[in-house]
């Protein structure tokens, strides 16, 4: 593919189809997102409105990087503090299905759709690419940024357009595209991070207290792997519980499960062949969070299982 063609198709498109308008995105920095936004503001400079959603499920400091690394970028991004409401819509949900569920109902019908509104928004860029259509159309998983490809019409129940102008490309297009567009290394290779952020690494209920485990197992995980060249690699927390010994007393502790794969587009993954000594240095530092007294290495190819475990 000619992506220097397709960047200027994307911008001449997003011109024509906007016009006078003024046009909204959600940024979280991942590639996709981040592409879109660079594309966006090319085409209609102030016209799009960008906005960071922190629904507290990012990783560390993850929020007000992304923020700064954009406004070195001479694009302006709103911080939106949502973490309240998130947490409150998720409470009690285990089932992996409604949970995302949840997170996209809050995130467009309530969150999005008040700055949609408060700011007179006609159109929505999204950051959909061609793994994320395939995959929800064919019920592996629902990809919270679907909407019109299973049937639901956003004009009628959020009150604005989507434009998807990735969804023809998979993940290395995308990149290709990122670093014509002369996004940072921290962006552009930016290993995968799903839509429902961290809640897609929590099996069962997402609570602050859950999720500041996985938080901390992520940074330990990104940290050690941050070289490895892998496509993707994750921290994830199971719901069932280990007997462990701590401090000579018996501790019915918590389960981190490592994922680290090598894929190209992730519609297939194999697990990567870390060396011994790098997985016993991440599987020490693991079980000194707090309440976490195992640390798993999962070796399973994609398929039978999926990337993300929720």
């Amino acid at each position: 593919m000619d992506y220097q063609k397709f960047i200027a198709e994307q911008v001449e498109n997003l011109k024509n189809t906007v016009g006078d308008a003024i046009a909204i995105n959600a940024l979280s920095g991942g590639v996709d997102s981040s592409v879109v936004t660079v594309l966006g503001h090319r085409a209609l400079g102030d016209q799009l409105k960008t906005i960071f959603v922190d629904n507290a499920l990012m990783r560390q400091g993850e929020p007000q990087r992304v923020v700064e690394i954009f406004k070195g970028m001479g694009i302006g991004v709103e911080l939106l503090d949502a973490r309240e409401e998130f947490l409150a819509a998720l409470a009690g949900e285990t089932d992996p299905e409604k949970k995302r569920q949840v997170i996209t109902d809050t995130f467009y019908a309530k969150v999005f759709g008040r700055e949609v509104k408060d700011r007179g928004a006609k159109f929505l860029l999204h950051g959909t690419i061609l793994t994320d259509i395939e995959e929800t159309v064919a019920g592996i998983k629902r990809q919270h940024n679907i909407l019109a490809q299973i049937g639901i019409s956003p004009e009628e129940t959020y009150g604005y357009s989507v434009l998807e102008p990735l969804k023809t490309l998979r993940k290395d297009g995308v990149r290709e595209v990122a670093k014509l567009l002369d996004l940072p290394d921290e962006l552009s290779r930016r290993i995968p991070f799903p839509g429902p952020a961290l809640a897609a690494r929590i099996v069962g209920e997402v609570t602050p207290e859950r999720l500041e485990t996985v938080r901390e197992a992520t940074t330990i995980v990104e940290e050690e792997l941050a070289d490895s060249g892998a496509f993707q690699y994750m921290a994830v927390l199971l719901n069932d519980r280990a007997t462990g010994i701590r401090d000579n007393k018996r501790q019915f502790g918590q389960i981190i499960v490592l994922r680290c794969i090598e894929s190209v587009d992730a519609r297939t993954a194999t697990a990567t062949q870390l060396p011994w000594e790098k997985l016993n240095r991440i599987c020490e530092r693991i079980v000194q969070i707090k309440d976490v007294n195992r640390c798993l290495y999962d070796l399973t190819p994609k398929p039978p299982a999926a990337v993300e475990y929720v």
